[in-house]
């Protein structure tokens, strides 16, 4: 996989839930704080968008039209309505359970519809990757044909899909919806990164993930030690692989990624380290080979450094991720 998956399936904690919901003018929908990251596609209709929910002060609404991507980092608490002073309840699946793929909403009124998808990818908060640390608290991609052309065919496809109501669903749907939607997250972060990496190429904005991950040296640097951690890398075999000196290098990769190129690769052996203690029962020292370390003493000491605990006490105690945060703060466009 390329850095961008990578880093998202070793965020993944879980499967992404999702809702269809209706909503007849006036509405409104105050959403909790999720632990993960929350999204919002509005399929038909109109809405605005009430950072931190109806009772922020100094945030201004965001008008959402049909077609357009929200996508809320921390997964902080907020709301969506029909208009800004329209009454806000509880969003309230009625019938989502650990073995639903589609929840429902259905809000009846006098006034104009809206469909909307909502739901929730549950990305692990314990070891995020840096990149979402650079991502806006509350990322807003309007539908504009000309830009991210693969992301309004994504939100086309899931319109056509949802439009009829789920007792007229056509064969498949519970299948096809929740693989649109988990691929509908990779087009949002990669037009974040697109558009990141070309305002900073132009001086707008600074130089980041989005510019390492684009970039011809850097991003192909980070694929092999993302593809292979295991090698004992050098940065001069990093470098290499761009057609960079071992010093042009390096200044470049830190300037980009915030940390050296063997810094990096440390962080991400221990990720792939602390997935793997989670998601399976191999023995420490196979996970150990696995993550680049000759010894399971050499491992050991490495992880307890990154963790401040032992492998084996890291298996053995639950995962526990840190409470969601709420925060105000505005939408931002791209």
């Amino acid at each position: 996989m390329d850095v961008l998956a990578n880093a998202l399936a070793a965020m993944r904690v879980g499967p992404t839930r999702i809702a269809r919901t209706g909503a007849c003018a006036p509405w409104g929908l105050g959403f909790p704080a999720v632990t993960g990251a929350t999204f919002h596609v509005l399929l038909k209709g109109s809405c605005w968008l009430l950072p931190a929910g109806p009772v922020a002060t100094g945030v201004a609404p965001v008008r959402l039209g049909a077609g357009d991507v929200l996508f809320l980092r921390d997964g902080n608490p907020h709301a969506l309505a029909d208009d800004p002073a329209s009454p806000v309840v509880p969003f309230a699946p009625s019938d989502w359970s650990a073995s639903s793929t589609i929840s429902r909403v259905e809000i009846d009124g006098p006034g104009p519809r809206s469909l909307l998808l909502c739901g929730a990818y549950q990305l692990g908060r314990t070891r995020p990757h840096p990149l979402m640390a650079e991502l806006p608290e509350v990322l807003h991609l309007p539908a504009q044909p000309t830009r991210h052309p693969e992301l309004r065919a994504m939100t086309e496809l899931l319109a056509a899909e949802l439009s009829a109501e789920l007792d007229q669903a056509r064969p498949g749907r519970d299948g096809i919806v929740p693989a649109l939607v988990d691929a509908m997250l990779l087009y949002i972060l990669r037009a974040w990164v697109v558009d990141r990496a070309a305002e900073a190429a132009l001086g707008l904005g600074p130089a980041g993930w989005p510019s390492a991950i684009t970039d011809r040296a850097v991003g192909r640097a980070l694929q092999v030690i993302y593809d292979d951690p295991a090698r004992p890398w050098t940065v001069q075999q990093l470098g290499a692989h761009g057609g960079l000196s071992r010093s042009v290098f390096a200044q470049r990769f830190t300037a980009m990624v915030g940390e050296p190129p063997l810094t990096c690769l440390t962080w991400w052996r221990m990720t792939m380290a602390g997935r793997l203690l989670r998601d399976s029962d191999m023995p420490l020292s196979v996970v150990a080979q696995r993550v680049g370390y000759s010894s399971e003493f050499a491992f050991s000491k490495a992880f307890r450094r990154e963790f401040g605990t032992a492998p084996g006490r890291y298996r053995r105690e639950p995962a526990v991720e840190p409470a969601a945060e709420s925060a105000a703060e505005p939408a931002v466009e791209i």
